[in-house]
């Protein structure tokens, strides 16, 4: 019977997390070398290819979206393990601040596994956005913040890195000689300032057209025609559809879904067992539901067998 190193599980999926073997080396603190090995290594366990990697691209076999699930479970399992015969099991209360956008994805299951297997451990959890709850940490009132992080920064361990895309719906026109209507969130907003910067150095005019206070309203407004947005690539909704080239938007690049912990805070064992769950848990899971992906009309793929999702391989 095979076992599998959690050590090379752990790698594999710090490479899916980032799409990139230079910045898995960063988050793990080893060599990129090491992490090629690991993954090799593993590949020689599991007798299947799982990465497939060229020098401008990393992606995942058939299997190695397979793998993602049982790396997740065995590591969770060895980590439980570890806790329960160390007698240090995590307790106390955990002040958790989540970007609001992450609530329509799998990260509340994660927090539910989490709270099973740490029951000793109780949440004051804050649903914000992204802005405020950096706010928030600098201010000692979070111990983990997992949401996105400003363009540039590189606090924190990276979960999960997207591209940043306009969202509408299927009927969306827009007169790009008028100023576009933008629906947006109140400052500090990440999104909010990344759409403002694309769209100054494409020179298009543009307003705020609705104003929300959270994700589900944002949602609601665009998908009633209100006006346009802004969000990671694998959060947008089943209401909307990724805006393409016929729109003649500008590029908004890349965002970062990351975890960052208190300083003050982040050797509590109950903070690092959080951190080993969310980054066992795979960056899928900080996907948004789609019950109805394949009729979106969008040209993207429905569900149905495993997907191949390129990557950026390197910084």
């Amino acid at each position: 019977m095979t076992g599998y190193d959690p050590q090379l599980l752990a790698t594999f999926l710090a490479v899916e997390q980032t799409g990139s073997f230079t910045r898995a080396a960063a988050r793990l603190g080893i060599q990129q070398p090491t992490v090629s090995q690991h993954i090799r290594r593993l590949e020689r366990q599991v007798g299947r290819t799982l990465v497939l990697r060229d020098t401008h691209s990393v992606s995942l076999t058939a299997d190695g979206e397979a793998m993602i699930g049982f790396a997740g479970n065995i590591l969770a399992a060895s980590e439980q393990a570890a806790a329960y015969f160390s007698g240090d099991r995590p307790s106390g209360r955990l002040r958790i601040g989540i970007s609001d956008d992450l609530a329509l994805t799998g990260l509340p299951q994660i927090l539910r596994d989490f709270r099973g297997n740490n029951p000793l451990v109780d949440f004051d959890l804050r649903i914000d956005q992204s802005g405020l709850l950096h706010q928030r940490l600098e201010g000692d009132r979070l111990d983990v913040f997992i949401g996105k992080r400003p363009s540039g920064e590189q606090r924190g361990q990276l979960v999960k890195r997207d591209r940043l895309v306009w969202v509408g719906t299927p009927s969306t026109k827009l007169d790009l000689t008028r100023p576009l209507p933008l629906v947006v969130y109140p400052n500090p907003s990440l999104s909010r300032t990344e759409m403002r910067r694309a769209l100054n150095r494409a020179q298009l005019p543009f307003r705020s057209a609705c104003l929300c206070r959270g994700v589900n309203g944002l949602i609601g407004a665009v998908a009633a025609g209100v006006g346009i947005s802004a969000m990671a690539a694998s959060l947008v909704p089943a209401q909307l559809v990724t805006l393409g080239a016929g729109h003649r938007l500008p590029e908004l690049g890349t965002i970062d879904l990351v975890l960052l912990t208190n300083p003050r805070t982040d050797q509590r064992p109950a903070v690092r067992a959080l951190i080993s769950t969310v980054l066992s848990s795979g960056s899928r899971s900080l996907t948004a539901y789609l019950p109805h992906r394949a009729s979106r009309g969008t040209g993207r793929p429905g569900g149905g067998g495993a997907r191949r999702a390129s990557r950026t391989a390197s910084d």
